[in-house]
């Protein structure tokens, strides 16, 4: 196949735009703001998961509260009761040792009921103050989850722009090749990735094998116009020295 040095300068460039779509592609499937998005985006969906689990733990601890404080009152209520047949002077003797080793037990049962609710109190405030700690961490997480979905979608559309100007020079390049062209180019491009490469001295561009000097020799002697392949990768060799 012949290729005019003007065509093979196209060519080149046509292989040098797809090497950078390529590398494009790449960063938008690894990009670090995507990284990042998603490191803060776990963070915030565990600090998510504490507050919900503090929730869960201080409706208990206020159901604790709720049944300690209905317990104590019932023993008020029972100890202000037998007060009350005490202060009557009503009850006989019997009675009265009976109510006095009654209002002993329910003073214990009451001493013990408020040290119990005193430390249920405690884990109250402490679950209290925890819950507010991590609404705090989750509300910077929110605003520092927005800030990396803003860089991670700035950093999309840079990409996007840069894919678009491209990809429209990428379509005038090869409207002006030789269709024959083309065709060679992109078959190799879709067998190893690489359609065409500079020659670079005794190095292919493409694979970065060099050739050796009988094949160096037979691609010298070739015409300038002729396209030349890499023995090793098949690549589409380009002589255009510095250019």
């Amino acid at each position: 196949m012949k290729a005019e040095l003007a065509q093979q300068r196209s060519l080149l460039e046509l292989a040098e735009l797809d090497a950078e779509l390529a590398r494009l592609s790449h960063r938008a499937a690894n990009l670090p703001e995507q990284q990042a998005y998603e490191t803060v985006q776990a963070e915030h969906r565990e600090a998510g998961d504490r507050l919900a689990a503090l929730a869960i733990a201080l409706e208990d601890i206020d159901a604790q509260v709720t049944r300690f404080e209905s317990e104590i009152d019932g023993v008020r209520q029972r100890e202000d009761r037998d007060r009350k047949l005490l202060d009557s002077g009503t009850t006989n003797p019997k009675q009265l040792e009976e109510l006095q080793h009654e209002l002993e037990t329910l003073e214990r049962r009451q001493s013990s009921l408020e040290d119990s609710l005193l430390e249920v109190m405690e884990r109250l405030e402490q679950l209290a103050g925890d819950q507010s700690a991590e609404r705090a961490k989750a509300e910077a997480l929110q605003a520092d989850l927005a800030t990396a979905g803003h860089n991670r979608d700035a950093a999309l559309e840079e990409i996007e722009r840069v894919r678009g100007e491209r990809a429209t020079r990428r379509n005038e390049i090869v409207a002006g090749l030789d269709p024959g062209l083309v065709q060679l180019y992109e078959r190799q491009r879709t067998a190893s990735g690489a359609g065409a490469a500079r020659l670079l001295g005794r190095r292919c561009g493409a694979c970065r094998i060099e050739l050796d000097r009988g094949e160096l020799a037979r691609i010298s002697a070739a015409p300038e116009d002729e396209v030349i392949r890499c023995p090793e990768c098949q690549a589409i060799l380009l002589r255009l020295g510095g250019v």
